[in-house]
């Protein structure tokens, strides 16, 4: 049997490819053959960065949080079948915490995420030929899916749970900053709620290319076409929802000052400490919502993609053998051929 690899980071750009884990089953745990594992935003920031924030790699770590796969064992009354299809969510909300006890999960005091260096020692990722997850964690795909669209669950989730702080989309115009991943999935999610217009704003022509594949009616690239989103600024602002996904200082102000008088801005995007245009938040009562992650959300991807509600497959760009995973990590952080790019454990 051929050796099962894991894609490991020892700190920037230092990512090796080494042999996995044993993955053992458990009383609650399924083995799972990983298949496909997209490459996240965060995965880049640890692999160029050796971390994000206050947060920093100090042992070598497994990435991952986006993958799906098949299992190969599992704990009798799991539900789950041996060659079934699953998504895996790599949230663990302890359950006893006052966030949980309170419905809020996503904010659980104790958390553990797959392939997160927030604790020590680190929480190891999906990035792995097999790996023994949580059972409960293991969402069943119908036959026929694929396991590049089960990967997606996970941006979906978030960009879902994204959604739930905005007001319904419906006949609303949508501006998206930002036509990364995230911006995708929020575009395709845009135009199933029947927006409007959905105008997608982004400095790469190669990732607004997808945007408009994933359903946006105009694109704009703002680094050529600085002044193309003046139409929008008339009165005290024409845009209704924005959906910031570029954690831009500049994009951020932009959006703010074409945002029509008690609009909503849904900040997706992860940056640091930005300045901000206080004045227009205030004078025109722009609600600005913060968004983490995902509760339900992730069983509702998972049900969306297997009902064949929704198509994320023009945003992966590349597939890449996982035994090149420095090749993927390099191209996936290049906006100027890449928006989604997925690590294959199958071959």
């Amino acid at each position: 049997m051929t050796q099962d690899i894991a894609c490991r980071l020892y700190a920037a750009h230092d990512l090796r490819v080494e042999p996995a884990p044993e993955a053992l089953s458990s009383a609650d745990s399924a083995v799972i053959r990983v298949a496909r594992g997209g490459i996240c935003g965060s995965d880049l920031h640890y692999y160029h960065d050796g971390g994000f924030g206050p947060i920093r790699v100090q042992q070598p770590i497994i990435l991952g949080h986006e993958a799906a796969g098949f299992v190969e064992a599992a704990p009798e009354g799991s539900g789950l079948t041996v060659g079934q299809l699953v998504a895996l969510s790599p949230s663990r909300p302890c359950g006893e915490c006052e966030f949980c006890a309170a419905g809020q999960p996503r904010h659980c005091l104790n958390m553990r995420f797959n392939g997160s260096a927030m604790r020590m020692p680190h929480e190891q990722g999906f990035f792995r030929g097999r790996i023994a997850h949580p059972a409960g964690q293991c969402l069943p795909l119908p036959d026929g899916i694929s396991a590049a669209a089960a990967a997606g669950a996970e941006p979906l989730a978030v960009c879902l749970h994204a959604l739930t702080m905005a007001p319904p989309l419906k006949d609303q115009r949508v501006l998206i900053t930002g036509a990364g991943p995230i911006g995708a999935i929020c575009t395709a999610l845009a135009r199933l709620h029947g927006a409007a217009e959905i105008i997608v704003t982004d400095v790469q022509d190669y990732t607004l290319g997808i945007a408009r594949q994933m359903g946006a009616d105009r694109t704009v690239n703002v680094a050529s076409d600085p002044d193309g989103l003046a139409e929008y600024a008339a009165g005290k602002g024409r845009i209704d929802v924005v959906l910031e996904c570029s954690a831009n200082a500049h994009a951020i102000a932009q959006a703010i000052a074409i945002t029509r008088p008690q609009g909503t801005l849904v900040q997706i995007g992860v940056g640091g400490t930005l300045p901000l245009p206080l004045n227009l938040i205030v004078s025109k009562e722009i609600r600005f919502h913060g968004t983490h992650r995902f509760d339900s959300e992730f069983a509702e991807a998972v049900r969306m993609i297997g009902a064949g509600e929704i198509d994320l497959s023009p945003m992966v760009t590349q597939v890449i053998p996982a035994s090149e995973a420095q090749r993927a990590f390099d191209l996936a952080g290049d906006r100027t051929q890449a928006v989604k790019v997925q690590l294959d454990f199958a071959g």
